[in-house]
This record gives C-alpha cells, sequence and structure tokens, in this order.
C-alpha cells in the first residue's frame, strides 16, 4: 500500500500541511536534514579523513557537496540543520563548524523575479542516478499534491518559468540543457536539486563531467541534499516566488 493511503487511513491526511504546518518527521527523514555539528566534542579533522567527498575541512562544512553518508556521525555530526536549507548564494551552503541547527526558517525573501503566483516548472536531467527524480516527482502525488500551491510540471521549456536540473551536468547534455535555457521565456529562474548540479556530489571528478552547473547556465536557486525531500524542493520552488515558510507569504 502506498504510503500516502497508509497515512491517510491511520491519520486522517490526505495531503501534506505543509508550508501552512511545519514538516513532520515522516515527511523529512533524518537525511532531509543538512549536517550540522552536535553541541558535544567535535572532531573536525577525524570526520574530514572520513568524508569521501571533502565536504568537511578545518573551520568549514560544504552542504553543496554532502551527500548525507553518515560517515562524520561519529565524530560529533548530526543531520541537526534547517529543513528550509535552500538558498540563493552557493557560497552560504558553506558553514562554519559548528554549523546552525534547528527548523533555522530564512528571512523573508522577494521573489526572484516578477513572476505569477503560479509556477510551471521543467525538469531536466543532465546525468543523474535518478533518487533526485523521484523526489521531485512525488510533488505531483496526492500527499504533497503541488499543484494546491499553484505549482506545475510541464513538458515544454518554452511554457516553463522553472528550469529545475537534476545530475551531474554530462558532455552530452551541456547543449540541450543550454537549449532548454534559452527556450524559456523571461522572466526565468534555475533552480539546482540535489549536490550532483551543485558541486558534482559523489561524482565529482569523473570523466565525461563538465563541472557544477553555474558553470553552465546562471543558477537562481541551490537545494542541497543527496537526494533531497520533496519538503525540501518544495521550499526551493516557494522561495523562487516568495511564498512559503521561508519567504512569509503563503
Amino acid at each position: 500500500m502506498p504510503s500516502w493511503i497508509g497515512q491517510a487511513v491511520r491519520y486522517g491526511i490526505v495531503t501534506s500541511r505543509y508550508p501552512e504546518a511545519a514538516a513532520t518527521d515522516a515527511e523529512v527523514p533524518a537525511t532531509g536534514r543538512p549536517p550540522a555539528a552536535t553541541d558535544g566534542t567535535v572532531d573536525v579533522a577525524a570526520a574530514a579523513a572520513r568524508c569521501p567527498v571533502g565536504a568537511i575541512r578545518e573551520g568549514e562544512l560544504d552542504r553543496g557537496r554532502c551527500v548525507r553518508c553518515a560517515r562524520c556521525l561519529p565524530n560529533g555530526f548530526a543531520f541537526s540543520g534547517p529543513v528550509e536549507a535552500a538558498t540563493r548564494h552557493r557560497s552560504e551552503l558553506r558553514v562554519g563548524t559548528p554549523a546552525p541547527h534547528g527548523p533555522g526558517l530564512a528571512a523573508a525573501e522577494p521573489p526572484l523575479a516578477n513572476f505569477p503566483r503560479s509556477l510551471h516548472v521543467f525538469l531536466v536531467d543532465v546525468g543523474s542516478c535518478n533518487a533526485c527524480n523521484l523526489e521531485v516527482m512525488a510533488l505531483a502525488n496526492p500527499f504533497y499534491d503541488a499543484s494546491r500551491l499553484g505549482i506545475f510540471f510541464t513538458n515544454s521549456p518554452r511554457h516553463a518559468d522553472v528550469l529545475l536540473v537534476v545530475g551531474v551536468p554530462t558532455e552530452e547534455m551541456v547543449e540541450p540543457l543550454r537549449r532548454a535555457y534559452e527556450a524559456l521565456p523571461a522572466p526565468k529562474a534555475v533552480v539546482a536539486v540535489g549536490v550532483c548540479p551543485i558541486s558534482g556530489g559523489a561524482f565529482r571528478g569523473s570523466p565525461g563531467l563538465k563541472g557544477s552547473l553555474d558553470e553552465i547556465v546562471p543558477v537562481d536557486l541551490y537545494v542541497p541534499g543527496c537526494p533531497p525531500s520533496p519538503v525540501n524542493v518544495l521550499d526551493g520552488l516557494l522561495r523562487v516566488i516568495g511564498r512559503g515558510r521561508a519567504g512569509g507569504e503563503r
């Protein structure tokens, strides 16, 4: 039985109440939160030695690289960062150690552009393992139901406001990606979902890859995670139009 049907039967909840209510633990698993240093003893050097992607170094934790592998947990880290972790600037994903904890709602921000109150999203996979695809497309199911918030998926970039990109840019997808970006009418925004388009993730430095997404097209919003949960992605899309828990207006 699909989990959303089970929740409806058990709790009488058919659709998520996010963003009107905070995300529940069932909606955002532990790895749906960014890593942060705990209040106990943190051994940054040991954690850095265990990190397979170089996300931890002395004085810094790069959430844009972290693949949520949990190898740093024995050294004083925990998945306890803010659920609303999307940011407009790549540099803001590099946080100090210790890093911020808790819900961490960002200050209200204006829309990225003069978008309407609804968004049409065109999804492009430039070379992924499909994990982010599944989390993104969950927004169309009856539990998350992004259409209730005016967010719709479209099959053509010419009908889209947002280019939502998953995966590591591969050489074969650079030109199709640029063509999709150019086809979007203005105003438009690009959202990088997951650490793969942000930094390359676990595939960083592999042959056939073309670096991070922002080296190919302008990126307006970064959603970290490996993969980010549907709530993380929904938070990012709501930030594009200045809505949701992170943006104030609902």
